[in-house]
This record gives structure tokens, sequence and C-alpha cells, in this order.
């Protein structure tokens, strides 16, 4: 059927408020679990990051004069309510969920634990990894890509409001070119913007790749899966035409 046995799935917090400006729409956290539980019944293995963006952006609210340190620990909290409303979201469609966050907190989540996460999975459970990394200065690209990494997923879906990797904005380029597949390298030479630098050397340095997807498209996870959906792939130099 896919390709892949296990896969991380990487989405920002903005995907979660829908129409909204701030927060989570109920709806679309929903609908994104109908869209992970098509792929979770076809028994690959499911892990997600969602970031913190619709609530609290740390890179942000420094720049208007808070202690980045700070501000990143405040994004990181973000992820742990993003992750606990799709937590909420899949067990109402039937699929069984662990979170586990960076940040110890034993009264909300598990703490994370790698060999507690893999055997989740080997349960079929689908398991959210939040609160990034644990430590300020990381984004949640980065938390994503080292958790791929951890669980030994076979690619890192990155879920984002785009088909693909173009080699301009599509938004503002009307004649912008869309990538089937690239290599890491030129995504870190021609800072395309897929993730942060350090997440796509994470993911080239451990051949992961990154396939890039439009995740407000219905039923486009799965069928990307199956390798029928419109994409991007990231991959090494050898298996890349761009």
């Amino acid at each position: 059927m896919a390709a892949y046995k296990r896969i991380l799935l990487k989405l920002s917090g903005e995907v979660l408020m829908g129409q909204g400006s701030y927060g989570i729409d109920p709806e679309q956290a929903a609908r994104i679990a109908g869209e992970v539980k098509q792929v979770h019944d076809t028994g690959v293995e499911l892990c997600l990051v969602v970031g913190g963006g619709n609530i609290f952006r740390g890179l942000a609210a420094a720049a208007k004069g808070f202690d980045r340190g700070s501000a990143d620990y405040m994004g990181m909290l973000a992820t742990v309510m993003n992750a606990l409303a799709m937590q909420n979201a899949l067990e109402n469609v039937g699929v069984v969920t662990r979170v586990q966050s960076a940040i110890p907190m034993p009264s909300v989540c598990e703490p994370y634990i790698r060999r507690r996460a893999e055997r989740h999975l080997e349960k079929g459970r689908v398991v959210l990894f939040a609160a990034g990394t644990g430590n300020p200065f990381f984004t949640t690209d980065t938390g994503a890509a080292l958790r791929a990494a951890e669980m030994n997923c076979d690619a890192l879906f990155k879920g984002t409001s785009v088909d693909g990797v173009y080699d301009a904005d599509p938004k503002q380029v009307a004649g912008a070119k869309r990538f089937e597949t690239v290599s890491y390298s030129k995504v870190l030479a021609d800072n395309l913007k897929v993730m942060d630098a350090s997440a796509v050397s994470m993911c080239r340095d451990n051949a992961i790749p990154i396939i890039v997807f439009n995740i407000r498209e219905p039923g486009m996870l799965l069928s990307v899966l199956k390798g029928e959906g419109t994409s991007t792939i990231v991959t090494t130099e050898d298996k890349a035409r761009g």
C-alpha cells in the first residue's frame, strides 16, 4: 500500500485556526483528525508534531522585546495546548493516542521517553510530541526532524498551505515552478523555506525524506502517502531532479 511503515507528520499551529486569526477551531481539528485516521487505518505508524503559532510565536515575541528564551518557552507551552486539542480530536474518532512533552508536566501528559514512544507506535497508538526539543532557540521544525530521527521514521511529512516546494513564492510569483523532487542541498543553498536549515540538515544527515504537501486539501495526506497526490519530495542528490 504505502511506501512508508512509520512517518512523522509536522503541522503548523496555524492549520488549527481554520478561518480564524487566533486559537483553535474545533471543526478544523476534527477535519485533520479525520485525515490522520485515514492513514492510521491503513496500518502506517504515525507520530505528530504541531507548532504553536496559532497561540504564541516565540520568535515574533522576541522581536517585540520579550526575552528570547522566555518567549520560546511560552511557545513550547502553546504546542502542548495544540497537542492536547489534537489528542481530543483523534480520540473522538476512535484513534488511541499519547501526548509526550519534552517539558515534563506529569499532570497533563507523559514526559518524552524515546523507548516508550516507540512502544506506543508499535502498539498502534498515535504519538503527539509536544514542547519542541525542550530547549529555547530551536523551532518545532527542528523538534520534528529530531523526533523523526529518534523514532526511525521512514519520512517526515510537512503539511503546509501550498502543494509543494517552489522556486519562488507561488502566492506572489505567478510563474513559480513546483519541484517534483529537490535535493536537501538545493533547499539549503537557495533558502527555499521548506523548514529551517537545522531541520533540513538533520533530515539530510539521517536520510529522512521530507514530503511537502497541502494539508488544507481534503484527503491529500492519504493520497500523497499512496504516491498519488501532489507534493514535493526533498531527498538526496542522486534521487532528486531539482
